[in-house]
Parts: structure tokens; C-alpha cells; sequence
């Protein structure tokens, strides 16, 4: 089988990987090509295995300039970016990198959570600018400890930021479609009554059609103004002009962002607001989990080439 297989490369790829696919089968990066939509022309058929990542994915346009397409291996927990219809129109499995990125990414919301309550950022920002011997420390800021936490997801994710929020003694519950009775927090049906309910909104779910502009202007009336929302999911799950309109009026305390609509754009107004934390999409930037993302996905290419199945296939 190994014979058949080449390898198109969607986008450019962290080294440690790009480096390591050739070892697999030829490859062929697509963002090389001076023409892209000629090389997908006159040389998509021949390439059987995609690799793209999470926020690149694959449209419907690239998924059928490649006939022979059988697999593609994404860097990265989130597939939203890939066309799952087409995919699947065309026979076409998909693998993603589930699990090695929970503690990062639980990690740095729960850092994005303490800074963005506490004015960390805001703080470091007066202090530089000299601000601290003219016009004395910053205002007294939020508790975070013994607060409410309300999650938007339970996934593997969402699972592993409340153990953390556990540990700051937070009453935790969460929003999803569906109650999970193994879990031992409380599952809100309504997620306006968990926004009504919590302190802090961490936003943690998938980024699908069905959760396009979930957090609502409704949503976040309903955390108010002592509210602070915080997402590491995906930036399509907030409604970002509602977000910017509840800042502006002090509906909202505050947010904590690491992701945006349309990355890497990020609007004026929350870059211009110091109850606003902004990071570049990083949950899952360490070199430990990263390089077990490369990992994975060479797992899953691996075994494509050798039995024609994935490790962690996409259901």
C-alpha cells in the first residue's frame, strides 16, 4: 500500500512534522506552488492522503480538486475549519488530535481567567508606562476564588479546565446539548440561566454550525456587568459585535480571548479595551504538546499507509 500513497501538504507545517512525512511517502507542499489552482488541476489526482490543521482545514473546492483523496490528518482538537460534508460525499476519513492538548489548553484558560478578573495584563501595562509612581497602584480588582463557574462544554476539555477551577474552590456547572450523569458537576439545560447564574463564562465547546454566535447578546446580558467571559474554543461561538457592544456599555466586566472570528484580525475596539485580554490562538502552544500533536498526526498518516485506518478517527 505504501507504494500508492503521496502526501499533499495544505499548509506550511511545524518542522518537526513537515520534516518526518517524507520518511512516510513523497510529498508535495500545495502553498509552494506559484499557482495553486493550476497545481490542483493538472496534479490533484495524485495525491491520497491531505495534512492541513486545525484553523487552515480543507473547503469543499480542495477536498474535490483531489479525486483520489482517501484521508486527512489535521493538526490540531478542532475540525470545524474542514468541510465534513464533502468529506464524507466523497469517502473521505478524517483524524484530528484529540486529548494531548487538554492540560495546555485548561492550563491557559484558567491563566486567562485569573488575568483577565484580576487586570494582570492591565496592571503590567500601567506599571510600564509609569504609571504606578503618578497615579498610585490600580483599582482593587475581582476575587476568583469560591466564584461560580459556568462551562459551555464538557468535553475532554471542558472536563479537565473544571478540575482545575476545582482547585480554586469554584461551584461549577455546564452547558451542553445533552447531561453527562457520569460527571459529578450540575448540568444547566438553559444556557441563559448559566449565564445568569456564574461569575465566569468559560467557553469551551466545538465550533460547528450549531454553535455559530451561541454566546448571544442575550447570552451575555444574562452574564451582566460583574460578568467575565472567556474562550479558548472557537472565535465563531461568540457573537464578537455583541461582545464588543456589552464591553462598551459595561453590560460586561470583562474578556478573556484566545480566539477571534476572523483570525488574525482582531477588531479595534477589544484591542483598545484593558478589560479585555487578547492572546493569538496559543491554548495548545508548548513544545510538550505540540510535538505530541506532530506525533499524532504522523500516527494517523502512519497508519493509513499501513492498514488504510486512523488512530483517531473523526466519527
Amino acid at each position: 500500500m505504501t507504494m500508492t500513497q503521496k502526501i499533499l501538504q495544505a499548509c506550511p507545517l511545524p518542522p518537526p512534522l513537515a520534516n518526518r512525512l517524507s520518511s512516510l511517502c513523497p510529498v508535495e507542499v500545495l502553498t509552494d506552488a506559484p499557482d495553486q489552482n493550476t497545481f490542483l488541476r493538472e496534479r490533484g489526482g495524485e495525491f491520497t492522503v491531505l495534512i492541513t490543521t486545525g484553523t487552515q482545514g480543507a473547503d469543499r473546492a480542495l477536498i474535490e480538486a483531489l479525486p483520489n483523496l482517501k484521508a486527512i490528518c489535521s493538526l490540531g482538537v478542532g475540525y470545524d475549519a474542514i468541510d465534513l460534508d464533502a468529506a464524507r460525499e466523497h469517502g473521505v476519513m478524517i483524524s484530528n488530535t484529540p486529548d494531548v492538548l487538554n492540560d495546555c489548553v485548561a492550563d491557559l484558560a484558567m491563566g486567562l481567567l485569573i488575568d483577565t478578573v484580576r487586570g494582570l495584563s492591565a496592571s503590567d501595562r500601567h506599571v510600564r508606562r509609569g504609571d504606578w509612581p503618578r497615579l498610585g497602584p490600580t483599582m482593587p480588582s475581582t476575587r476568583v476564588s469560591g466564584k461560580r463557574l459556568g462551562m459551555l462544554g464538557m468535553g475532554r476539555v471542558g472536563q479537565v479546565i473544571a478540575r482545575r477551577a476545582g482547585g480554586f474552590d469554584m461551584e461549577i456547572r455546564y452547558h451542553t446539548r445533552s447531561a453527562k450523569p457520569e460527571l459529578p458537576w450540575q448540568h444547566e439545560p438553559s444556557l441563559l440561566a448559566l449565564a445568569q447564574w456564574c461569575d465566569f463564562l468559560i467557553v469551551a465547546c466545538p465550533g460547528s454550525p450549531e454553535t455559530f454566535h451561541l454566546v448571544s447578546a442575550e447570552v451575555l446580558q444574562a452574564l451582566g456587568p460583574n460578568g467575565f467571559l472567556v474562550n479558548v474554543a472557537r472565535g465563531s461561538v461568540v457573537d464578537e459585535k455583541a461582545l464588543v457592544a456589552a464591553l462598551e456599555s459595561g453590560q460586561l466586566a470583562g474578556a478573556g480571548l484566545d480566539v477571534f472570528e476572523n483570525e488574525p484580525e482582531v477588531p479595534t475596539e477589544l484591542l483598545s479595551n484593558d478589560r479585555v485580554v487578547v492572546l493569538p490562538h496559543v491554548g495548545s502552544a508548548t513544545r510538550e504538546t505540540r510535538a505530541a500533536m506532530c506525533e499524532l498526526v504522523l500516527k494517523n498518516v502512519g497508519r493509513f499507509i499501513a492498514e488504510g485506518s486512523l488512530v483517531t478517527p473523526v466519527q
